[in-house]
Order: structure tokens, then sequence, then C-alpha cells
């Protein structure tokens, strides 16, 4: 007979079982932004994704990672079919996710309407659940959000109604999912080096011609691709946008030419594709030469998502990491017990409670900029880069401190944490790495009044700043003072090698001005110690650290099991 073990590794093994019951902070931010009304309707959806982000969703998220899609080139008689087949668990979490309600309270016209002043909000609480679990396919739908703002903005009546009918659909077979091709091997992030080719042929339609170099989402049923008009200029400006359609209007299919499917590092379960557009219809959004800006509309919105699924995901592996060491025991105590360890949660819980309230911010932002904002929209012109930029970054950070508080057995392939380390190294990448994030708050800030505004959000903030208030003070003094200097430089390339400094202290500075704004009798559990330690963090003084209490750290990772 084989001895029993007696020293089980997770004897009490408390895991969640509802995402959404168990994140206290998810649940407070929510509340404090929905109406009644809003907080009712989704209160249901988010139950019933918060269960499967428990549940089967991790599992299918799990198979669809080993079982990434496949390109079939041609049929069993050699014609050419060019078709991408996927795991039947991809299909589970598109089920999954159509259900959760966070493409149709976005995109159904009688909700848009009814929820115009939080549906982008609303929207999202899914998108973060759903999140927690996989980004391959979150990948997708934030494109598939992205496109439908572009669609509901500038598309005729017709195709409007038409494509966002299929958008909002909960329903796999009649959903129509989106993406954008944008990139291409000429430029990379330089797009004005784009080089397809549309050639006008009848109406707004266009024949496209060229290949494009990293198509997401390659089997989406609707297209956003920008393309350079015969005699356009050089550059950004010589770009226009078309609107390709999976399917023609006969019933035939639009031709698209895979090469093949990207072997990428993580996000294995969506496909992503070279293509080569040969004669591919296409119909023109806009005015010539208008394609950038329009696009870049899609891109911000995407650029939120980016930040979301860091987020989501860094959640996640901190989650994972907590339930982990409440459960173990080493050298006669609980894990989480043992003060290097709460070291390492205040830390790690610290930047992730941070994250959250710099992306709700801007989802708040976001959602009045839709009603004509104007204050709301410039300050979101920065916010954008800035939220994309930083929350990839630590995103990536406080994965992988989460996997090294498992030890060995974070890095097993059985468990999650693998693949949350392998799908969050490709945020910091997607639309558009950290240096073009810099670039672009260097843009923001010289063409719009969102720096400003910003300045101005961090000084309300003072009153209330209680024993923070003099360091909040001095640094926001010194950042003024900098960005003056910076101003007057003439050289750009000074002005570039400045900007991260600027930008990444003013983003430090910005999380500890929102958090101070934003506590209250309910969220102080976690909201104090998560800014005593960024104002720590950030004074970076050389001190005694005091010893944290466990029940602390219990408060400030705001997860009940």
């Amino acid at each position: 007979m084989s001895t029993p073990i007696e020293n089980k590794v997770l004897p009490n093994n408390k895991k969640s079982s509802n995402f959404y019951e168990s994140d206290i902070i998810l649940q407070n931010i929510i509340k404090n932004y929905f109406s009644d009304e809003a907080l009712s309707f989704m209160s249901e959806h988010y139950q019933k994704i918060g269960k499967h982000a428990a549940s089967d969703l991790d599992k299918h998220a799990m198979l669809a990672d080993k079982n990434p899609p496949q390109l079939v080139k041609r049929d069993f008689y050699g014609e050419e079919i060019n078709k991408i087949e996927f795991h039947p668990a991809y299909k589970s979490m598109l089920r999954i996710a159509l259900d959760s309600n966070m493409l149709h309270v976005k995109w159904d016209t009688n909700l848009r309407n009814k929820f115009k002043e939080q549906a982008h909000a609303m929207g999202f609480g899914s998108f973060f659940l759903f999140a927690m679990c996989d980004i391959g396919l979150h990948c997708p739908l934030c494109m598939t959000d992205g496109l439908a703002k572009v669609v509901n903005d500038y598309c005729s009546e017709e195709d409007k109604n038409r494509i966002l009918k299929a958008i909002s659909s909960k329903e796999i077979e009649t959903f129509f999912s989106g993406a954008m091709f944008l990139t291409e091997k000429s430029g990379g992030s330089d797009v004005g080096r784009n080089l397809v080719k549309a050639t006008h042929f009848k109406d707004d339609l266009y024949y496209l011609n060229g290949e494009k170099w990293f198509c997401s989402n390659a089997n989406a049923e609707v297209i956003l691709a920008l393309a350079r008009e015969e005699g356009s200029q050089d550059g950004i400006k010589g770009l226009s946008l078309f609107l390709i359609e999976k399917t023609l209007v006969d019933g035939s299919e639009n031709y698209m030419n895979k090469i093949r499917l990207k072997d990428k590092l993580g996000v294995k379960s969506m496909a992503s594709a070279e293509i080569i557009l040969t004669d591919t219809i296409g119909k023109r959004i806009g005015k010539q030469g208008e394609g950038f800006k329009i696009m870049a509309e899609m891109v911000n919105i995407s650029r939120i998502h980016n930040a979301l699924a860091s987020t989501a995901v860094a959640r996640r592996a901190l989650i994972e990491a907590y339930e982990y060491a409440i459960n173990r025991t080493t050298f006669n105590k609980t894990l989480i017990d043992h003060a290097l360890m709460k070291r390492n949660f205040l830390e790690l819980g610290s930047l992730n409670v941070a994250n959250m309230y710099l992306l709700w911010k801007a989802i708040k932002e976001m959602d009045k900029a839709e009603l004509g904002d104007e204050t709301s929209a410039n300050k979101l012109r920065l916010l954008t880069p800035m939220l994309k930029k930083w929350s990839a970054q630590e995103g990536v950070y406080i994965t992988r401190e989460s996997m090294e508080i498992m030890g060995g057995i974070g890095y097993i392939e059985d468990g999650i944490m693998p693949k949350l380390m392998r799908d969050i190294m490709v945020l910091p990448i997607w639309e558009g790495a950290g240096n073009i994030q810099y670039l672009d708050m260097l843009r923001a800030a010289s063409k719009s009044s969102g720096l400003q505004l910003i300045f101005e959000e961090i000084a309300t903030c003072l009153p209330k700043a209680e024993n923070h208030k003099d360091w909040i003070a001095s640094e926001l003094k010194g950042l003024q003072q900098l960005i003056s200097e910076i101003n007057e430089l003439k050289n750009p390339d000074t002005i570039q090698a400045s900007a991260p400094l600027f930008f990444d202290r003013l983003t430090n500075l910005y999380q500890v001005a929102i958090l101070v704004n934003e506590k209250n009798d309910e969220n102080q559990k976690w909201i104090n110690p998560a800014l005593s330690f960024l104002a720590n963090r950030y004074e970076n003084k050389l001190k005694i650290t005091s010893e944290i209490s466990s029940d602390t750290i219990h408060e400030l990772i705001g997860w009940k099991i």
C-alpha cells in the first residue's frame, strides 16, 4: 500500500468561484461610477462572466492556447481555399464573450441611446473580467469595438445599420468581428511609408493591391485598411481608409491571399496573418487623405483596450499569487504572513490599484468625450498614450513578480501563469510601442489643453492629500518647471530624449492624485496603503521600512473568497 501524504501543499485550497463576486475593488469602482439602472442592467452579466472566468473560461483559454488556429491553403483536390480553422474552445470562449453584453450594450442602437452616458464603461466591465482569462480573443473583440465606432461615425446609414446590427449580435451565427490592417513591411510604426495601392473602379469602391504584414483577427468579417490612392501625396496625409468586407454583396468571397499565420510568443488563440490583397474590394470611408486621421479613432479605443488587458492580466497574475500565498505554508507560517512576502504584495498590490484607477479614469473621460465634453476629450488625448504606455510596462512587471512569488509551480505550463506571462509581453508592443507613446504624448501636450487640464486636476487633490500634500505640491511645481524648460528647447532630439523622464514622473503623480480624489470611506482600505507606498516610492528617501500587517495586505488586494 502507498503511504498517504500527510503534508499537503495547499491544505485549504481557498479559491474564487466567481471573479466578479470576489473582486471587491472592481465592484466598488463600478458601483461608484454606474447609475443604479446601469448597474442593475449589467450585474447579471458580470455575475455570469465572473463565474465563467473562475471555471470553464480558463479551460477553454488553455485549450485554445495549446491548439492555435491553422491555415489550410488548399482542399483535397488542390483548389485554393485560404481557410483558417480554429479549435472548438475558441468558439466556446466567443459564446461566453458575446453573452456577457460586452459589445451588445455598446452598439445595440436602443441600449446605446438608453445608456449613452456610460455605455463604454458598461461594456468594459465585461471585457475586464474576460481579459483576466484570455487576451488572445480579447484582441479581435477589442478591434471590433474600435471598428464599430468608425462605422458609427463615418459610414452611410445603410452600412452603419447593417454592420452595427451584426457587431452587436449575441449569436455567433450572425456576429461580425472586426480587424484593422495597418502594418506593412515597408514602415512598421512609420505608417506614412505604407505602399498598398487603391485604384478606383466605380462609385466609392476601389481595388486594393499590396501586402499587409501583421493582420490580427485575420478571419474578420469586416476590416478597416489603409491604402494609398493613385496620385496621392507621400506620407501619412496621402493615405485613405477603406472598409473591406469578407463577403461581397453577391455572396462571393472578397479575395485576400493569406500567406501564413504568425507563430507568436503569446496570444496564440487568435489568428494573425500576412495577407496579400489582390484586387480586394474596399469602400472608401471619409475623404481622400483622411485615412490615418479616421483610423486613429479606432487605434485610440484599441489603446484603452490594451491598457484594460494589461491591467486585467496583471490583476489575474496577482490574484493567482495571492490565492497561492494564503493557502501555502512555509517555515511554520502561511506564506503571505512572512515579512518579505508582505512587502512583495504591498508593492504589487499598490501598483495594480493605481493602474486600475488610472484605467477607469480614462474610461470615464471616454464616455464624457463621446457626449461632446471638450474638457474630457482634451484630457483623454494625453491620457490615452500615457495609460497605454504605463499600464503595459507595469503589467509585465506585476505579472513577472507574481510568478516569482509562486516559485517553481508558477513556471509550470499546467497552470495559467506561463500563459499570462507570454500573453502580456505583447501589450507594450501592440498599438504602438513605448517610444511611439512618448511621441504621441509630446504631440498631445503641444496640440491640446490636456497637459494643463491634468496639472489642474492634480492641484485639486492638494486640500485632501493630508500628509502627502507637501510632496505632491513640490513634485507638481517641478514638473511644471521642467515642461517649461522643455518647451524652450529648439532641438527636437533633445525634446524627445527629455520626454520619458517628464511623462513617467507625470504619470506617477497623476495616479497619486486620482487615488486622493477618489478616496472615500469604503475604498480607503486599499487606497490608503497604495497611496503610502506610492508616495514613499516616488519620494525615494532612504529610511527604515515599517512592518506591514497581514490585514493591510488582504485589504489592499481586495479579493474575497
